[in-house]
C-alpha cells in the first residue's frame, strides 16, 4: 500500500509516495539521490547512514518512512551548505581526519551534533558523541583533533 508522507529534506518540503515500512536510508539514496548517506551495515551499528532527524543524530537504516512524516531531515548534502560545515570541513582537512571517506558524512553530522550540545567539548564528550560512527581508517585521534579545532575556529557558530 502506498502512502503520502510529507517531510522537510534539507530545508525543502517533499512528499514521498510509497511504503511506510521502507527504510529512510533507501528512500534518501534511491528516491532523493542523497548518496552521501552511505549503506554500511543495515543494522544501526556503523553510523555510515547517519542523518540528523528533528535535531538528533540517527541511523537512517533503522527509521521506517512512517516515522518521518512531518519531520525535518538533514543529510550531509544539506549540511554541506551551512557555515558550520565549512568550519568542520576545513578542520577535518587540516589534520587529515578523512582517509577513505566512507564514514565521513556520518562522522561530520555526528561532529555537528557534538558541537551543538557542547560548543567547547572535552575529548571525552567528542569521543562519546562520535562513538556510534565506526571509522576503519583513522583510529579516531585525527577526528577528535578536528572537532576540537572546529570548536575553536567556529566559536559562536554552535
Amino acid at each position: 500500500m502506498d502512502n503520502s508522507i510529507e517531510f522537510i529534506l534539507n530545508g525543502q518540503p517533499v512528499t514521498y509516495r510509497g511504503s511506510a515500512t521502507a527504510r529512510l536510508l533507501d528512500v534518501l539514496r534511491d528516491t532523493y539521490r542523497q548518496t552521501g548517506v552511505k549503506c554500511g551495515c543495515k543494522e544501526g551499528e556503523c553510523g555510515a547512514c547517519s542523518i540528523i532527524l528533528d535535531g538528533r543524530l540517527v541511523n537512517s537504516c533503522m527509521v521506517a518512512m512512517g516515522r518521518v512524516g512531518g519531520s525535518d531531515v538533514l543529510t550531509i548534502e544539506g549540511y554541506a551548505l551551512t557555515p558550520q560545515f565549512k568550519v568542520l570541513d576545513a578542520a577535518y582537512a587540516s589534520v587529515s581526519a578523512a582517509q577513505c571517506g566512507y564514514c565521513i558524512p556520518g562522522m561530520l553530522l555526528a561532529s555537528e551534533c557534538v558541537l551543538r550540545t557542547h560548543p567547547n567539548p572535552t575529548e571525552e564528550q567528542i569521543r562519546e558523541g562520535i562513538s556510534g560512527n565506526l571509522c576503519r581508517c583513522t583510529g579516531y585521534n585525527a577526528i577528535v583533533k578536528a572537532v576540537q579545532s572546529a570548536a575553536k575556529e567556529g566559536a559562536g557558530l554552535w
